[in-house]
């Protein structure tokens, strides 16, 4: 299998905090198989940088010294595995270190296995994909805003202006078990592009649109969404991991 795309990653501390706690993957394994990763890391200064630090550095040994994906079974028993990983990584240092104590980080993951993509979440970074006309969420945020909109407590409205808008209901390192969404698509080689929440709510999703429908190149997009996001107040740090078709597919 070949990746038949172009992809990357890249952050930005933003304008306002003082440290940059989010982290960005994109990988490539042996097979030709890719793997895109946005954590945003939480708990103050160090604590959430050292969050997600975790989540990438186990992510990206064990996706580089993985054994051969040869079914779907073996892709979903990886995931499990790894989230869990992650997750008892992150709580048992915050169970053991007085100062990392409340640290977790979000996750965001979407791996490319032949035909298909299985994006895993927990928390509230997300995955985008680019449509002909606009960007599809492909994920659920796990908020308590999100949990109120499902159960027809609130409308879209209210949970974009409500204070509770940021409360997660789930993370990397809440509990000693973790809970992860796992969906699986059909690979069309749309874009794909995964993204913490300093890009979406710093950006429009008609803005997010343009640069990843633009010509321009992969590096050049992603620089593009980040000054959108800075031009528009940069209030959290920023996070994005794109995977694109080339253009003759």
């Amino acid at each position: 299998m070949d990746a038949k795309g172009r992809f990357g990653c890249k952050t930005d501390i933003g304008l306002v905090r003082k440290s940059n706690e989010d982290k960005a993957l994109s990988l490539i394994d042996a097979q030709g198989n890719i793997l895109l990763c946005v954590c945003d890391g939480m708990g103050g200064y160090m604590k959430g940088d050292f969050a997600s630090k975790i989540a990438v550095d186990v992510i990206n040994a064990a996706f580089k010294g993985k054994r051969r994906w040869i079914f779907d079974f073996q892709v979903k028993l990886w995931i499990s595995k790894i989230v869990k990983s992650i997750n008892y990584s992150v709580f048992s240092e915050s169970q053991d270190t007085e100062n990392l104590k409340g640290m977790g980080t979000t996750l965001c993951m979407a791996i490319f296995f032949k035909n298909k993509i299985y994006v895993v979440n927990v928390g509230d970074s997300r995955c985008y994909k680019l449509e002909k006309d606009k960007i599809v969420q492909l994920t659920k945020d796990q908020t308590y805003v999100q949990y109120l909109e499902s159960a027809g407590k609130i409308n879209e409205q209210e949970k974009l202006t409500s204070k509770d808008r940021h409360a997660l209901m789930n993370f990397i390192g809440q509990n000693k078990d973790v809970n992860y969404a796992l969906t699986v698509f059909k690979n069309d080689k749309s874009t794909i592009m995964l993204c913490s929440d300093g890009l979406y709510n710093n950006a429009s999703e008609k803005q997010i649109f343009s640069a990843l429908d633009s010509v321009e190149r992969l590096d050049i997009k992603i620089n593009t969404l980040i000054g959108i996001a800075n031009a528009n107040g940069g209030s959290d740090n920023i996070a994005i991991s794109i995977w694109e078709p080339y253009k003759h597919d």
